[in-house]
């Protein structure tokens, strides 16, 4: 049975004229066939002998090129200037790339597309265009080949708006992925509709990490929220306390010790030494002896930091040891600690900080972590499998850690369960720029990228998956960007941007993305191992939109309206809070 059946010379592009891997050129006979030809236009060749198997190609290039040549083989090069013995001839050509095969699978009685390529078209085989109903056949062997149980519904193809375009769901977040478009390209609205997807599943567990507020009224997502410098006092399920003990040694050295001082190798020893004091007596006051033989440092174990202060505050003011003549004299570390004492002093007091330093006594028990793992990883009562983390109360000097020690108490509980009741679990990294940079930044932001690029290095074996969202790809962790092996890119109208999305694709495929400056809001180009066929997506508005929606300034500025509340706004400013009194 044939996929296509060409009756007439209107589908009839030309003949092959030079192969090269998966770049075709096709020798075009006259200008007729050549205005047949459109860039990313659809093409077919059918495989000699095998009436089964077809070849899909995405046109690259359409060229129309005036040959000069003698109109004799015998006139000599120095002849070459009696213009009566040359002529002007036309040469039409397209350069395509092959996409993949649609072959016929015996077993199920239908074709099936496969991106992999077996055999290469031989040279004067003849290459069709694929348009009306021919290439609504073969949008549907797409559309049917990607909706099968593992399927993502994202849209439908620019090429042909009736076929419903998929993605592989497994794919999709088993290899990672980077979605990627400028400010009002539709980045938030097209999170939103894979969130809206994605909450139809039964159990389904997606992280998001939303800095603005953006998702905050999705009804479908469990929300949760770190507190303001307000609601430190506050009993809510939807707050996340995130008490200091949970950060590792590098990040609380990130958040106190100042590497520039010269005591500063001093004052890291001590804070561990103090630490470690710390949690072992916490074990030993709880009963659970039978743990100091694995413990280590880093072993998330609540811990008192005001002990650990008056430990450093004794070592550097009222220490003392032996000295000549049996005179005590001060100790070695007396006077080094005074700025770190400071730093630290000004963190505790500051309550912008106080969902670290000031949460409530149920989350400083021995079994708070496992607490805080089911609020993150869990259903609840309502079964909810989307949680939205609203972190736009969390000071900017410090978001990259505490981003990144959620991602890695997810990660490491992830990690430590039984795989066989292990549930998958995704990250959507909203606004990834501001916390995963490119360039070396400074210990805060460091501690950060690190873990999540374990993640993205490791993550795939334990169920971990990104979802990496950014306007700016180019100022994101180059390592996160290699390992998302699904691109998803809206706008993109800044050339740095642009050259960071073509270093994550294949060169075969380059051309796709000659198109990232052009296109429409909500429109997308869909590369990797998730989606059949590369091309260009109209994603499906969601349901719930996102509260990302740019403001109308001319039309808004039309409207007769009076004077702000300021004083009102003034009050929220000091408050730390949007919500009236």
């Amino acid at each position: 049975m044939a996929l296509f059946t060409f009756n007439d010379d209107s589908y009839t592009l030309g003949n092959i004229r030079e192969v090269d891997t998966r770049k075709v050129t096709i020798l075009v006979n006259s200008d007729k066939d050549l205005r047949k030809a459109r860039v990313g236009q659809l093409v077919t060749v059918q495989l000699s002998g095998a009436t089964e198997c077809w070849l899909i190609g995405m046109i690259d290039k359409v060229i129309k090129a005036v040959v000069t040549q003698p109109l004799t083989p015998e006139i000599a090069e120095d002849d070459a200037d009696e213009i009566d013995a040359f002529e002007d001839s036309v040469v039409n050509t397209v350069k395509i790339t092959l996409m993949g095969a649609a072959r016929w699978d015996a077993i199920v009685q239908k074709y099936k597309f496969s991106r992999s390529l077996d055999h290469v078209p031989e040279i004067d085989s003849t290459c069709y265009v694929l348009k009306d109903a021919h290439l609504e056949e073969f949008m549907r062997v797409i559309s049917e080949c990607g909706d099968g149980e593992h399927s993502l519904e994202l849209g439908s193809y620019k090429l042909n708006e009736n076929a419903r375009a998929y993605v592989d769901g497994n794919k999709l977040f088993q290899r990672h992925a980077a979605l990627l478009g400028s400010t009002g390209s539709g980045k938030s609205w097209t999170v939103a509709s894979i969130l809206e997807r994605s909450s139809q599943l039964p159990s389904s567990n997606l992280v998001v990490f939303d800095l603005h507020g953006e998702y905050k009224e999705l009804s479908y997502a469990k929300q949760l929220r770190v507190p303001g410098p307000d609601e430190v006092d506050v009993d809510d399920d939807s707050l996340l306390f995130l008490p200091y003990w949970l950060l590792n040694s590098e990040e609380i050295q990130s958040l106190f010790v100042d590497r520039s001082e010269f005591s500063a190798h001093n004052q890291v020893v001590v804070v561990q030494d103090a630490i470690t004091e710390q949690k072992k007596g916490f074990l030993e006051s709880n009963g659970r002896v039978d743990l100091l033989e694995a413990f280590t440092l880093d072993s998330p174990i609540p811990y008192s930091i005001s002990q650990v202060i008056e430990k450093l505050r004794y070592l550097n003011e009222d220490h003392k040891v032996p000295g000549a003549n049996g005179r005590e004299k001060n100790g070695p570390f007396h006077g080094e600690f005074s700025r770190l004492l400071v730093r630290m002093a000004s963190r505790l007091n500051d309550r912008r900080y106080g969902f670290l330093f000031n949460s409530p006594d149920k989350y400083n028990q021995y079994d708070s972590l496992s607490m805080i793992a089911e609020k993150l990883m869990g259903f609840g009562n309502q079964k909810q499998s989307i949680k939205v983390i609203d972190f736009s109360e969390v000071p900017a000097d410090i978001l990259p850690v505490i981003i990144g020690l959620v991602a890695r108490i997810i990660y490491q509980v992830q990690f430590w369960t039984d795989p066989n009741s292990r549930r998958p679990v995704a990250f959507v990294c909203d606004e990834a720029h501001l916390y995963l940079p490119r360039k070396e930044g400074n210990p805060v932001e460091r501690r950060a990228v690190e873990a999540f690029e374990k993640i993205a290095k490791e993550g795939r074996k334990y169920g971990v998956a990104l979802m990496i969202v950014s306007q700016r790809p180019s100022d994101v962790s180059a390592t996160i960007l290699s390992q998302c092996n699904n691109i998803i890119s809206l706008r993109l109208t800044n050339a740095d941007d642009q050259a960071t999305v073509r270093k994550l694709l294949p060169e075969s495929l380059e051309s796709l993305l000659e198109a990232l400056p052009i296109m429409d809001v909500g429109e997308a180009m869909v590369v990797g191992d998730s989606v059949l066929l590369p091309s260009r997506i109209k994603i499906d508005p969601p349901a719930e939109k996102p509260l990302s929606a740019t403001i109308d300034f001319w039309s808004r500025w039309q409207e007769d309206v009076t004077n702000a509340d300021f004083a009102l706004a003034v009050e929220n400013m000091r408050r730390q809070n949007r919500t009236k009194p």
